[in-house]
């Protein structure tokens, strides 16, 4: 088990928590944590582009010139693929790019991302955010005594509007909660911010 500070908003420490080596002090794997966040950019793509071929291309329904004697080479269409304003040959068309990893390989990933984390020092630890009013100005002032510098993701334990509105104007700054969290967040971010009740709740749900 690894020993953590615990700290307030005010960046002091309160106490001590610890994190399970199970998840939180593995070996990192980086093919598996490559092939997670790859996975994940290939099922946000909407995947709705679309070119014409010949056939949708308006006109080009006649013959543009007779086949021999011209001294041309012979054209059939003057929407053919090497004619200006002509139908693409190969091109995309909508299609889908979503695909699925194994369940082991997912867990594999979350766990090594957050290891990474942990061995960087690049994890924090608060034992709450409480806010009374919506203010963009308390959260920067939080990550402000946390020393924190660059993007930081915040992963709470539910649902908090006043937290998630209040961090939405600060760039860089993105607030997730434990169901929604994901590898390539976790990497993209500079600085994982995790309040300690949504810390049981990963061990609970990868242990």
């Amino acid at each position: 088990m690894s020993k953590v500070s615990v700290f307030d908003m005010n960046g002091k420490q309160v106490a001590e928590t610890e994190l399970s080596d199970a998840i939180f002090g593995i070996e990192p794997n980086e093919a598996v944590m490559h092939a997670m966040v790859v996975n994940y950019l290939a099922n946000q793509r909407q995947g709705t582009q679309s070119t014409l071929t010949r056939t949708e291309v308006r006109g080009g329904g006649r013959k543009p010139w007779r086949q021999k004697g011209t001294g041309h080479a012979r054209q059939g269409s003057i929407r053919a693929p090497q004619w200006v304003h002509g139908g693409v040959a190969i091109g995309p068309k909508p299609r889908d790019y979503r695909y699925s990893l194994n369940k082991k390989v997912k867990r594999l990933a979350m766990k090594s991302a957050l290891s990474v984390k942990l061995q960087d020092s690049n994890l924090l630890v608060l034992d709450s955010i409480r806010m009374e009013e919506f203010k963009t100005k308390t959260i920067v002032q939080m990550l402000k005594a946390l020393n924190v510098e660059g993007k930081a993701l915040i992963v709470m334990p539910e649902v908090d509007k006043k937290v998630i509105k209040s961090a939405a104007n600060i760039p860089g700054v993105k607030t997730t909660l434990v169901n929604t969290l994901n590898v390539y967040d976790i990497l993209n971010y500079d600085k994982f911010i995790v309040v300690q009740d949504a810390v049981a709740k990963i061990e609970e749900v990868y242990a």
